[in-house]
């Protein structure tokens, strides 16, 4: 169908109809262009879809599709999907500051540059924008004067001046892609390299608040010990120097307040590249790390613990568990084992969050408690590696029986960072030393999702629903992800919960395993993108890990599975 013209007149006409007439709306429009005598020349259009319309003033905003066609963006920029999904961040920022002070929403995402469904350039340099537009009509009549110029005037000039090559800051546009493309290049070199992580010198890594995401202002730069210093290559910054952090047993020590737990944060942040200016733009981690914590009272769903739980007073088996309360030792245990099912090869773990008696069980209550069910991870931290691939990265400020397994002991000392991995060997081979009650990591058993428990239908309506960056609302359940750290938005959550109902209607079948069916949904996107997500919906979704996707999934307490 083609695209109407006349937006700006057809809202005008609709002034004080009903609420619902804005349904009229629906559809292709060519606004914003240059007119040639009575004709809109339409390689100056910006084309403004209506896509949905609200049923009334309180219900969630309209949403609009706003595409340029020749945004005039050079080719080099749209060569390989890493540039595109980086442009696209850079644009979606735009223009979300030309929108600031209009009630539009542009979800632009925060330091972390994802792919998202508000903001796509293709690889013929067609830019289409998706906003959430709260059509005006406070007391269920159209305000048809005040809806033209925001859709027809404040709109599309606001495409036009954040959009369009030829008005953006190209220097910036360019310094954007160049710093996405280079954290790309960095973390692609970590394996290769025997390395977890990468942090460059330099890098600042406090935030501002825990609300507030920013750099701190002030904050020391870090700066890695030389023992473990590497540089690795960039296409646009040249070689970068930093801490490159081993494969292996990697412990972050020091003081309370001297910066472990900021090391960490930005460790596990690293996963995601950062937009220019955010301090941990070359701070960079394997793909596959995954953060864990303890997480009282959530379900655990046939679970193999006997890893770290040997045994049961009451004679349960511990290789398939299940509980609809978990403790904090259990769940860590769960989450643990559920991770390296999951593919993690890297975990990333913080005292300050862990169960204590999943962590660690001294020499002296060894000898008080002969008989203890749980088995410390200081017991299968080495067999991880050693056996899974797994590496571990923990902070670890209480225990000393650390020191004797950590093949790397960095220690951060008012910010900075040292190697006193030497140091740390000495004083563990000193003693006292703890005894060793088990040895290994046994397998991780692979486990099948029954499809049917899947089902986002609640009375008679799919509901996938993200409830903020901690809730999903799925069918007849609400999902806790708040102990899923490295979780970046509400979109994101959004995106796992399509993830979830994709994994349901099409990918799982009842016979492959959870880990084959995340790989076969990680092809679906690397093919289709979001769109794959989508389902010929219209909404704010960023791209999710799987490893994401399976947190929430061994969240969802009415999901069916078995053990092959």
């Amino acid at each position: 169908m083609a695209a109407r013209s006349d937006l700006a007149g057809s809202l005008r006409s609709l002034d004080g109809a009903s609420y619902g007439r804005y349904k009229s709306l629906s559809g292709s429009w060519s606004v914003g262009g240059r007119r040639s005598g009575a004709e809109l020349d339409p390689s100056t259009a910006v084309q403004l879809e209506v896509l949905r319309v609200q049923a009334d003033p309180f219900a969630p905003p309209s949403r609009v599709r706003l595409t340029l066609s020749d945004a005039g963006i050079p080719a080099d920029l749209v060569a390989d999907p890493d540039r595109r999904r980086a442009l696209a961040g850079f644009l979606l920022r735009g223009l979300r500051r030309a929108l600031r002070g209009t009630p539009v929403h542009v979800d632009a995402g925060g330091p972390e540059v994802l792919d998202r469904t508000a903001g796509t350039v293709d690889s013929d340099g067609v830019v289409s924008v998706e906003v959430g537009v709260p059509f005006p009509g406070p007391k269920r009549r159209i305000l048809g004067r005040e809806a033209a110029t925001l859709l027809a005037e404040t709109l599309p000039a606001a495409a036009r001046e954040a959009l369009c090559w030829s008005s953006v800051d190209q220097a910036a546009a360019r310094a954007f892609v160049e710093t996405v493309e280079d954290a790309v290049a960095l973390r692609a070199a970590l394996a290769e390299r025997g390395l977890v992580a990468f942090v460059a010198d330099g890098a600042v890594l406090p935030r501002r608040s825990g609300v507030d995401d920013r750099p701190l202002d002030g904050a020391t730069p870090f700066s890695g010990p030389s023992s473990l210093q590497v540089t690795l290559p960039t296409p646009h910054a040249g070689e970068v120097t930093g801490l490159g952090v081993p494969e292996g047993v990697t412990l972050i020590v020091g003081g309370g307040y001297h910066g472990k737990s900021t090391l960490l944060r930005a460790i596990e942040a690293g996963v995601y590249d950062h937009v220019p200016g955010d301090g941990r733009e070359q701070v960079v981690t394997r793909p596959d790390a995954v953060k864990l914590r303890a997480e009282d009272g959530r379900a655990v769903i046939h679970d193999d613990v006997s890893a770290f739980v040997a045994h049961l007073p009451s004679g349960e088996p511990t290789d398939d568990f299940s509980t609809t309360n978990a403790s904090g030792s259990t769940s860590q245990a769960a989450s643990t084992v559920e991770a390296v099912e999951a593919g993690a090869d890297v975990l990333l773990i913080d005292e300050d969050t862990s169960a204590t008696n999943m962590m660690i069980r001294d020499a002296r209550m060894q000898q008080l408690i002969a008989t203890e069910p749980l088995v410390p991870f200081v017991e299968r931290v080495r067999p991880l590696h050693a056996e899974h691939g797994v590496s571990t990265v923990l902070v670890m400020g209480g225990s000393g029986d650390y020191l004797g397994v950590a093949d790397t002991v960095i220690m951060m000392d008012a910010y900075r960072a040292s190697d006193v991995t030497a140091r740390a060997h000495e004083i563990a081979a000193a003693g006292p030393s703890r005894t060793v009650e088990h040895t290994g990591f046994p397998a991780v058993t692979p486990r099948v999702v029954d499809p049917a428990s899947l089902d986002p239908t609640a009375k008679g309506k799919r509901r996938v629903t993200a409830r903020g960056a901690d809730k999903l609302s799925f069918g007849e359940d609400d999902i806790d992800l708040s102990a899923v750290e490295q979780i970046t938005d509400r979109s994101q959550v959004a995106g796992i919960g399509r993830a979830l109902a994709l994994l349901g209607d099409h990918v799982l079948d009842g016979t492959i395993t959870l880990a084959e069916g995340l790989d076969l949904l990680d092809a679906e996107l690397d093919r289709r993108g979001l769109e794959a997500l989508l389902d010929g919906r219209s909404e704010d979704l960023a791209r999710p890990r799987r490893h994401e996707i399976a947190a929430a999934l061994n969240r969802l307490r009415s999901m069916r599975l078995r053990r092959t």
